[in-house]
């Protein structure tokens, strides 16, 4: 698989937990649970492979105007796992607050993937070939199951 293809993957799994969380309740406490862990095994693995191993390669091969890029990814990355996702794990889920703060982690990452998908992607095509792109993904690969086990993942392979 490469980089991309295993990127977007991600990205599917990832909005696809955040649609299932939005559905949710204040009732429904054991599912927001459930959920929230696995959107943040998900979300820490894959941010992770980007900035490890992703966002460099892309960087290094790319100009001043790449560069920008990368930097903006890193900062929404930051927004998202420094300051949304961590209220969030230490907001009570059966809360109103607790829905609002869903909502703009997933309005959050929604935005990201849209970006990454368009921009990013599409010039990291013509940036790297599809053997760089082979290689990276099977780096990336290794790295998120590794993750994944750490993180003590229900995340599980996407």
């Amino acid at each position: 698989v490469d980089a991309i293809q295993l990127l977007k993957a991600d990205h599917k799994k990832v909005k696809e937990l955040l649609a299932e969380l939005a559905k949710t309740t204040a009732r429904a406490t054991r599912t927001r649970s459930e959920l929230l862990a696995q959107i943040r095994v998900n979300l820490e693995a894959h941010t992770t492979i980007e900035e490890e191993i992703f966002y460099p390669a892309f960087k290094k091969a790319g100009t001043k105007d790449d560069a920008k890029m990368y930097f903006e990814a890193l900062e929404e990355h930051r927004a998202a796992g420094d300051l949304v996702l961590p209220d969030l794990l230490d907001t009570d889920v059966g809360s109103e607050r607790f829905s609002g703060r869903a909502k703009v982690l997933r309005e959050l990452v929604e935005h990201h993937v849209k970006e990454e998908e368009e921009e990013m992607f599409k010039e990291a095509k013509k940036l790297l070939s599809a053997a760089e792109l082979k290689a990276l993904g099977e780096r990336m690969e290794q790295r998120k199951a590794e993750l994944v086990e750490q993180l003590g993942g229900p995340g599980g392979k996407a």
